[in-house]
């Protein structure tokens, strides 16, 4: 007698597999590009294209963690002034004395150490939701930020500081190669490390997750770390694009990278979505914008209509199960 194999593979359909959200995530963004070619003679050129990278990927360091975050149930408004508060003590250091690199290394720790705070607070009073731990974070941290240059700017970085966020490696800007590295280095360990599989089980069932061995605060505590980590990462290469800080920088980054990740398809209950769909996000609302300020698009305007992407975003999911099982969400 032979024994019976149980597997719960699903057969692969084309159906299925062009109903994926990533595929809306590509065909948005043809239609972005045909728009904005439409709009502007100037959008559809491989320079500028290339260029326009570096003036939204900054942010983006800081999606790829807060997919982790928002996968696990939780959320983090705080990351907007941590990249404040790191990119002053870096400024305020080289100011006074510190070698730029050393200051760097600083400025890591300094993201590192308050997303640790973060992922602390969060697991030692479960009573509070993350959204009001990091709000309570974010008014602190852009406050310390404030106490240390009050309204001044810190800046005469080094020349070859620069290079950070407006050279290039060969015809690549560095910035898009750092970018590249770090999103395959975040899409593995989400989707191919026992880490990864352990953020998705919380993220469906933190309690159940808990009863499983999974250990829950302590993979929050590292998550939160990593958020706070490259919002630091990000604070490098925005001051390097600068060439100077203050402490009202990034202000509404953190709405703005969230948005980035519930458009990538992260459901904001927890357990659903890929990398992959948030690093097109990424691409969508940067290039979207890009070409909306070739013809003076306010940023009102831009506004509205990164609220109304959200609003398709999480509509079409749910006009999808319908049409799949012809029932509600």
């Amino acid at each position: 007698m032979k024994p019976r194999l149980l597997e719960n593979k699903k057969d692969f359909t084309l159906k299925d597999f062009f109903l994926q959200w990533e595929w809306l995530l590509v065909v948005l963004i043809m239609a972005v590009f045909i728009m904005n070619t439409n709009l502007s003679e100037y959008f559809l050129d491989y320079d500028n294209l290339r260029d326009a990278t570096m003036g939204f990927l900054d942010k983006a360091f800081m999606v790829l963690p807060m997919v982790f975050i928002i996968l696990m149930g939780d959320i983090d408004i705080s990351v907007g002034s941590i990249v404040a508060l790191s990119s002053v003590i870096m400024g305020d250091l080289y100011n006074h004395g510190m070698p730029m690199e050393w200051a760097m290394v600083v400025c890591l720790a300094v993201g590192a150490l308050c997303g640790w705070i973060n992922g602390l607070l969060i697991v030692k009073f479960k009573e509070l939701s993350a959204v009001i731990v990091t709000l309570a974070t974010m008014i602190i941290y852009r406050g310390i930020a404030y106490i240390i240059l009050e309204d001044q700017a810190s800046g005469k970085f080094p020349e070859w500081f620069k290079f950070l966020g407006w050279d290039y490696v060969g015809n690549i800007p560095f910035i898009l190669i750092t970018f590249a590295v770090f999103a395959v280095a975040f899409g593995f360990l989400l989707h191919k490390t026992t880490f990864g599989r352990r953020v998705y089980a919380i993220g469906n069932n933190a309690t159940a997750s808990r009863y499983s061995g999974v250990q829950v605060d302590r993979i929050k505590i590292i998550v939160f770390t990593l958020a706070g980590l490259m919002a630091a990462v990000t604070a490098i290469f925005l001051t390097s694009r600068m060439g100077s800080t203050r402490p009202n920088i990034a202000t509404g980054y953190e709405l703005e990278v969230i948005a980035m990740v519930v458009l990538g398809g992260i459901s904001t209950a927890g357990g659903k979505g890929r990398m992959i769909g948030a690093i097109l996000a990424v691409f969508l609302i940067g290039f979207l914008r890009y070409g909306l300020g070739l013809v003076n698009v306010s940023a009102q305007m831009l506004l509205i209509i990164l609220g109304l992407l959200l609003i398709f975003s999480v509509a079409i999911p749910q006009l999808k199960l319908r049409f799949t099982t012809g029932r509600k969400a």
